[in-house]
């Protein structure tokens, strides 16, 4: 098992666990600080959705700063036992996880999101697949943070906000655009 820890909120300083799989990369602790403060430290109110959840360390991280719900969707039965296994650490009764496919997800999801994490495995085109679907349940004004192997630039209706790159990995936070 690997280690991450949350960088801030209620649970600062905890670990959670995940497995070694291939491909599973957490956000990095400096990379999430830089997010937290570019949506503000107090997620208080917002509904969060996690889509590839991973170690789940973003969905905690909001979790620990206050966000009213967090759903973390991750399709690896060990990641998700792992995800279940720190939610339980944690006595996180405000987060949920999904066992499935980010686009089974997509497709039968009702619950309406404010904010969207989107840390998908590399070079899969999963950013250009959850275009459409994600956008059905994301409230209006709604915020997505996307993390991928290139600069993104504006994708489709979603406008990059912010940008940034630490070591491979570029980082986003996009608005969605209302047509």
């Amino acid at each position: 098992m690997n280690r991450v820890r949350i960088v801030g909120g209620a649970w600062r300083s905890r670990l959670i666990d995940f497995p070694d799989l291939p491909g599973l990369r957490p956000t990095p602790d400096r990379v999430r600080e830089t997010l937290f403060n570019w949506l503000g430290q107090d997620l208080a109110g917002w509904v969060c959705l996690d889509l590839f959840a991973g170690s789940g360390a973003l969905g905690f991280e909001a979790a620990s700063r206050g966000a009213q719900w967090v759903t973390l969707v991750e399709s690896d039965a060990r990641a998700a036992a792992a995800l279940e296994r720190s939610a339980a650490a944690l006595s996180a009764r405000n987060v949920e996880i999904r066992r499935m496919n980010a686009l089974q997800f997509l497709a039968f999801s009702d619950r309406r999101y404010d904010l969207a994490f989107l840390d998908p495995p590399y070079r899969q085109g999963w950013l250009e697949r959850v275009l459409e679907p994600l956008q059905r349940i994301l409230q209006p004004g709604a915020l997505v943070y996307a993390e991928a192997e290139r600069e993104l630039g504006d994708l489709g209706p979603w406008r990059t906000v912010r940008h940034k790159k630490a070591g491979q990995v570029h980082y986003h936070l996009m608005r969605i655009e209302s047509p």
